[in-house]
Protein backbone atom coordinates (compact mmCIF):
# COMPACT_ATOMS: atom_id res chain seq x y z
CA UNK A 1 0.00 0.00 0.00
CA UNK A 2 1.35 3.41 -0.95
CA UNK A 3 1.62 6.22 1.57
CA UNK A 4 -0.62 9.21 0.89
CA UNK A 5 1.11 12.55 1.38
CA UNK A 6 -1.01 15.56 2.31
CA UNK A 7 1.75 18.08 3.02
CA UNK A 8 4.63 19.08 0.80
CA UNK A 9 6.81 22.11 0.14
CA UNK A 10 9.36 23.47 -2.35
CA UNK A 11 8.12 21.60 -5.43
CA UNK A 12 10.36 22.25 -8.44
CA UNK A 13 10.67 20.65 -11.86
CA UNK A 14 14.06 19.30 -12.91
CA UNK A 15 15.31 19.49 -16.50
CA UNK A 16 14.52 15.82 -17.07
CA UNK A 17 10.82 16.26 -16.16
CA UNK A 18 11.12 14.89 -12.65
CA UNK A 19 9.98 16.88 -9.62
CA UNK A 20 12.04 17.59 -6.51
CA UNK A 21 9.83 18.19 -3.49
CA UNK A 22 9.96 17.87 0.27
CA UNK A 23 7.20 15.67 1.67
CA UNK A 24 5.90 15.39 5.21
CA UNK A 25 5.92 11.62 5.68
CA UNK A 26 3.50 10.51 8.42
CA UNK A 27 6.17 8.44 10.17
CA UNK A 28 9.50 10.01 9.21
CA UNK A 29 8.66 13.71 9.03
CA UNK A 30 9.97 16.03 6.31
CA UNK A 31 12.00 14.23 3.65
CA UNK A 32 13.43 15.20 0.27
CA UNK A 33 11.66 13.29 -2.48
CA UNK A 34 12.07 13.08 -6.24
CA UNK A 35 9.34 11.68 -8.45
CA UNK A 36 8.02 11.60 -11.96
CA UNK A 37 4.47 12.77 -12.49
CA UNK A 38 3.38 9.32 -13.70
CA UNK A 39 5.35 7.10 -11.26
CA UNK A 40 3.16 4.26 -9.99
CA UNK A 41 5.94 2.05 -8.59
CA UNK A 42 6.83 4.28 -5.63
CA UNK A 43 5.88 3.54 -2.03
CA UNK A 44 4.54 7.09 -2.01
CA UNK A 45 1.27 7.72 -3.86
CA UNK A 46 2.87 10.00 -6.44
CA UNK A 47 -0.27 10.22 -8.56
CA UNK A 48 -2.12 11.71 -5.57
CA UNK A 49 0.87 13.91 -4.67
CA UNK A 50 1.08 15.24 -8.22
CA UNK A 51 -2.67 15.89 -8.26
CA UNK A 52 -2.30 17.86 -5.01
CA UNK A 53 0.63 19.90 -6.34
CA UNK A 54 -1.27 20.52 -9.59
CA UNK A 55 -4.40 21.63 -7.71
CA UNK A 56 -2.29 24.07 -5.70
CA UNK A 57 -0.69 25.45 -8.85
CA UNK A 58 2.82 24.36 -7.86
CA UNK A 59 3.46 22.20 -10.92
CA UNK A 60 2.10 22.15 -14.44
CA UNK A 61 0.09 19.22 -15.80
CA UNK A 62 2.30 16.32 -16.80
CA UNK A 63 3.08 16.26 -20.50
CA UNK A 64 4.88 13.11 -21.60
CA UNK A 65 7.95 13.61 -23.78
CA UNK A 66 7.36 13.73 -27.50
CA UNK A 67 8.87 11.13 -29.80
CA UNK A 68 11.30 13.79 -31.01
CA UNK A 69 12.44 14.41 -27.42
CA UNK A 70 12.81 10.68 -26.78
CA UNK A 71 14.78 10.33 -30.02
CA UNK A 72 17.05 13.20 -28.99
CA UNK A 73 17.71 11.57 -25.61
CA UNK A 74 18.48 8.26 -27.32
CA UNK A 75 20.76 9.98 -29.85
CA UNK A 76 22.71 11.58 -27.01
CA UNK A 77 23.07 8.20 -25.29
CA UNK A 78 24.26 6.49 -28.48
CA UNK A 79 26.76 9.27 -29.20
CA UNK A 80 28.06 9.05 -25.61
CA UNK A 81 28.53 5.29 -25.98
CA UNK A 82 30.29 5.81 -29.32
CA UNK A 83 32.52 8.51 -27.83
CA UNK A 84 33.46 6.22 -24.93
CA UNK A 85 34.51 3.48 -27.37
CA UNK A 86 36.61 5.98 -29.31
CA UNK A 87 38.22 7.38 -26.15
CA UNK A 88 38.92 4.12 -24.34
CA UNK A 89 39.43 1.59 -27.11
CA UNK A 90 40.34 3.17 -30.44
CA UNK A 91 42.25 6.35 -29.69
CA UNK A 92 44.78 4.72 -27.33
CA UNK A 93 45.88 2.64 -30.31
CA UNK A 94 45.65 5.02 -33.25
CA UNK A 95 47.12 8.01 -31.43
CA UNK A 96 50.01 6.12 -29.84
CA UNK A 97 52.89 6.07 -32.35
CA UNK A 98 54.63 3.13 -30.69
CA UNK A 99 51.55 0.90 -30.68
CA UNK A 100 50.52 2.08 -34.16
CA UNK A 101 53.94 1.29 -35.67
CA UNK A 102 53.75 -2.29 -34.33
CA UNK A 103 50.65 -2.97 -36.44
CA UNK A 104 50.79 -4.24 -40.00
CA UNK A 105 49.37 -2.06 -42.77
CA UNK A 106 46.22 -4.24 -42.94
CA UNK A 107 45.77 -3.97 -39.15
CA UNK A 108 46.19 -0.20 -39.32
CA UNK A 109 43.60 -0.03 -42.10
CA UNK A 110 41.20 -2.16 -40.05
CA UNK A 111 41.52 0.30 -37.15
CA UNK A 112 41.05 3.27 -39.49
CA UNK A 113 37.93 1.66 -40.95
CA UNK A 114 36.59 0.84 -37.47
CA UNK A 115 37.15 4.41 -36.27
CA UNK A 116 35.43 5.81 -39.38
CA UNK A 117 32.49 3.43 -38.93
CA UNK A 118 32.10 4.57 -35.32
CA UNK A 119 32.16 8.22 -36.39
CA UNK A 120 29.49 7.43 -39.00
CA UNK A 121 27.07 5.77 -36.55
CA UNK A 122 24.82 8.89 -36.45
CA UNK A 123 24.43 8.73 -40.24
CA UNK A 124 23.07 5.16 -40.18
CA UNK A 125 19.55 4.49 -41.37
CA UNK A 126 17.41 4.07 -38.25
CA UNK A 127 19.65 6.13 -35.96
CA UNK A 128 19.25 6.52 -33.00
CA UNK A 129 16.77 3.74 -32.25
CA UNK A 130 18.23 1.06 -34.49
CA UNK A 131 22.04 1.15 -34.51
CA UNK A 132 24.35 -1.50 -35.90
CA UNK A 133 27.64 -1.21 -34.06
CA UNK A 134 30.77 -1.93 -36.07
CA UNK A 135 32.97 -4.78 -34.94
CA UNK A 136 36.37 -3.94 -33.50
CA UNK A 137 39.37 -5.37 -35.33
Amino acid sequence: MRTVITEYRNAAYLRNGMINVEINHPEMGWLPFTCTPDDTASLIDTVQLNALMLANGDVAPYVPPTQAELDEQMANQVRAERDAILTHTVDPIVTNPLRWDELSESQQQAWRDYRTALLNVPQQEGFPNNVTWPTAP
